[in-house]
């Protein structure tokens, strides 16, 4: 068998797996709420991390990653992510790992849900007496700000954003396990039920 064959084969699957992992699930529509479930979340998050937020000019780096989401009943959403800090350029050290609380909006410019005045509610250290010191916390929250304003914890597939316009967001929460967007109008006569996940 030659190695031409073998290659291209390879090169295949591999695309086919990656198609299949970047694939976006469709939404659910009811009415005028749209609502996508928590694994679809998940999904948008694992592949958006990990994140760096950089603070004295490079001198220290903090990276967030292995987001993990919980939608529990109520009003706000809860997500975990391990920090990580390296100086001037070194190896990251692990600190531990962040639990946040947050509130839910939906931007229609950006096309997806964000956070809503996340708040920082616990921190587990990596090793025993560790803590999270006030220059951490500051990068931490300079962070949370920066990233519940520009970006999405889920955006919607364009073909489905797209189709509804400038429709008017009256509301944005979490309900029943899922990340619900209610609008001004019906979205069934807007979107081919083909291009739904219902």
């Amino acid at each position: 068998m030659s190695l031409r064959p073998l290659l291209t084969r390879l090169v295949l699957s591999a695309a086919l797996v990656a198609a299949a992992v970047g694939a976006q699930a469709a939404p659910t529509i009811e009415g005028r709420q749209l609502s996508v479930g928590a694994a679809d979340v998940q999904q948008y998050l694992d592949q958006s991390f990990p994140r760096n937020q950089d603070a004295l000019g490079g001198l220290l780096q903090l990276t967030l990653s292995q987001p993990k989401l919980a939608l529990p009943a109520g009003e706000r959403l809860k997500l975990g992510m391990d920090v990580a800090m390296a100086t001037a350029g070194g190896a990251p050290t692990r600190l531990g790992t962040v639990e946040l609380s947050s509130g839910l909006r939906y931007d229609a410019q950006t096309q997806g849900f964000h956070l809503q005045q996340p708040t920082l509610d616990e921190f587990i250290p990596a090793q025993q007496g560790g803590r999270l010191d006030a220059r951490t916390r500051t990068l931490l929250n300079a962070w949370l700000g920066d990233y519940a304003q520009r970006e999405p914890i889920y955006r919607l597939d364009p073909a489905v954003a797209g189709m509804l316009g400038a429709l008017q967001v009256q509301s944005a929460q979490v309900r029943d396990g899922r990340l619900q967007v209610t609008f001004n109008q019906d979205l069934g006569a807007l979107v081919p039920a083909g291009m739904l996940g219902n």
